[in-house]
């Protein structure tokens, strides 16, 4: 039997389908997708803060639990970053909401990223359409 797919938000550099296949993620659907009441902050990794004023833009992709925990021990051993699942609702198309797994750190170590994280994220953002307000907003978090 195969493996059982959930559905989950990506920001940050985890939009970018090849970051994903580095470490064997390869997502069945993939979605251009929003979260409400949440930001997006890249200092030096992409991390979300809870917001009412804000929107962050992303990604809805169907995965594995076990694709999941390849790529989050990544994160966490090879970027720095320990992320947690939170349970979300997800934005798509014509008002939908998706129920979806989002990965979050709790707590991250503060600093300037790279231009060239950000770049990979912004072009990213900008083959998936995103609004161009949000492509500004990542293309700020340049050192």
């Amino acid at each position: 039997m195969p493996p059982s797919s959930v559905w989950t938000f990506f920001y940050g550099s985890f939009i970018c389908l090849d970051v994903l296949k580095k470490v064997d993620v390869v997502p069945g659907a993939v979605e251009v997708a929003t979260l409400d009441g949440y930001e997006i902050r890249i200092r030096p990794l992409a991390n979300l803060v809870p917001s009412d004023e804000h929107r962050v833009y992303g990604i809805v992709a169907t995965t594995t639990h076990g694709e999941l925990a390849r790529l989050y021990d990544y994160a966490s051993n090879t970027l720095g970053g320990s992320y947690l699942p939170q349970a979300v609702l997800a934005g798509v198309g014509d008002g939908k909401c998706l129920p979806a797994l989002c990965y979050i750190a709790p707590v991250l170590a503060e600093g300037p990223a790279t231009a060239k994280y950000v770049d990979l994220i912004v072009g990213a953002a900008k083959s998936y359409g995103f609004p161009r307000w949000y492509v500004d907003r990542l293309e700020r978090f340049r050192s």
